[in-house]
């Protein structure tokens, strides 16, 4: 039961901007599962979950990644040097890349790990993306979108 919350938390942290444990409670107990805001509090603990600024001020929690942040920079420079153009067509998202660039922007697509993407498939310049969902797909548009543009 507990891996099964674990990965629920996970999911609706990626899918909902979800700034506190009574938030995260309510959203699981809609989903399910019953829990108290002490048993949300030591989830947060043993998943290491961190909190982050949104763009409105706001915070939300994030799993926590220990990455190297050079690494990190690299995949968005591969994806801002590759990318072309994306559409989407239901739950298939599909990225134009410059010719030759496709595995290495689907490398780095696959390297941020959105959940909402299931897995990619790369040609020599395009894409495609299996999405969970429609509305899926359009967070990760606005995802990719945030992510290209520059500081």
């Amino acid at each position: 039961m507990k891996i099964e919350r674990h990965s629920k938390i996970v999911e609706l942290i990626g899918k909902y901007d979800i700034e506190t444990q009574e938030e995260l409670a309510e959203k699981l107990n809609e989903a399910g599962f019953r829990v108290t805001q002490a048993t949300v509090s030591r989830d947060i603990r043993e998943l290491k979950l961190t909190k982050v600024a949104t763009d409105g001020g706001r915070q939300k929690y994030v799993v926590l990644h220990k990455t190297d942040s050079s690494l990190n920079d690299k995949y968005i420079r591969i994806l801002r040097d590759g990318f072309l153009s994306m559409d989407m067509a239901q739950n298939i998202l599909v990225v134009k890349t410059v010719p030759g660039m496709a595995m290495a922007v689907a490398a780095a697509l696959d390297a941020l790990r959105f959940h909402e993407i299931v897995g990619c498939i790369a040609g020599d310049d395009a894409i495609m993306c299996a999405v969970r969902s429609v509305d899926d797909t359009i967070i990760v548009m606005e995802k990719l979108r945030r992510v290209m543009s520059p500081k």
